[in-house]
């Protein structure tokens, strides 16, 4: 909800398709709506509920951008998934229960890796937005075609999601400087490098003692480029078994390759890749040369 003077101000009217801007790059899009009579709603705030915050990764009293949007075409398709923790005990179709209602005429704005409540039957449901088509920005009309195939969303992968940012890395300035170089920079501009013919970087090496910030800096370079974050654990992913420890290691990439762009962290990467003339043992050969 935005007050009417300062709705006046944007440029914008009741119903409009408005843009917001949180923390960690995250945006979503919301209709615009003014407060009822009678509310105290103070010009120059704006309110959200609690799922639309969680979208932006803010919290009461944060600071967040408001943009008129108005050029979101209509979705051709959305592919929607609820999150698990939400849909115990229900049967039926939940399309049919939940979302048909929730989108019957009434055009809202979504956009792909949002979440949304749901209130219908009994209970409220939780969905997760898994793609849009034709865009990131869409409007579901009565012509979109809502796809709900796929298992329910676990709610810890979720969780995932609201992890650090830039913002909680401190004493590092030069190192995350040259960190969003070489990483953030391929990510979001990947154009860049093709038309000046220069290959990305493909690795960074961090080192430094326990507790200095590696992983941190890690999901927070993956948070804040939206994307898909594995965690390989060095001395979890070595088996005695042969072949076992080639093909976890084989898994993670695949994993990561599915869900691109993706950023793989290797913790203590020395125990599965040490110097090639002090491995210890066949497995640690074979892992080396993968």
């Amino acid at each position: 909800m935005i007050t009417a003077p300062k709705m006046e101000e944007l440029k914008i009217f009741k119903g409009d398709t408005v843009l917001l801007k949180g923390k960690k790059r995250k945006d979503t899009v919301c209709l615009a709506l003014t407060p009822e009579d009678g509310d105290d709603l103070e010009d120059g705030k704006i309110r959200m509920n609690k799922v639309v915050r969680r979208n932006l990764r803010v919290r009461l009293g944060d600071v967040v951008g408001v943009h008129p949007h108005s050029d979101v075409p209509n979705a051709e398709k959305v592919h929607i998934l609820p999150i698990d923790d939400t849909i115990e005990g229900i049967t039926g179709n939940l399309t049919q229960t939940y979302l048909i209602p929730y989108f019957k005429d009434c055009y809202r704005p979504l956009r792909k890796g949002d979440t949304f409540m749901v209130r219908g039957g009994f209970k409220s449901v939780e969905f997760k937005v898994v793609e849009t088509d034709p865009g990131e920005y869409v409007i579901v009309s009565p012509n979109t075609m809502i796809f709900d195939e796929g298992e329910p969303i676990k709610r810890e992968d979720e969780e995932q999601l609201d992890g650090v940012g830039y913002d909680d890395v401190g004493g590092c300035r030069k190192q995350m400087a040259q960190i969003r170089e070489m990483i953030e920079l391929p990510l979001r501009h990947p154009t860049l490098f093709k038309t000046l013919g220069v290959k990305p970087p493909r690795g960074v090496l961090l080192y430094g003692p326990p507790g200095s910030g590696k992983t941190l800096i890690a999901r927070a370079v993956a948070n804040e480029t939206g994307a898909f974050f594995f965690l390989i654990n060095g001395p979890e992913i070595m088996s005695k078994m042969a072949g076992e420890a080639e093909s976890n290691l084989r898994k993670a990439f695949e994993e990561a390759e599915k869900n691109s762009p993706a950023i793989i962290f290797i913790d203590e990467l020395d125990s599965i890749a040490p110097k090639r003339d002090k491995t210890g043992g066949e497995v640690e050969k074979r892992v080396v040369s993968q």
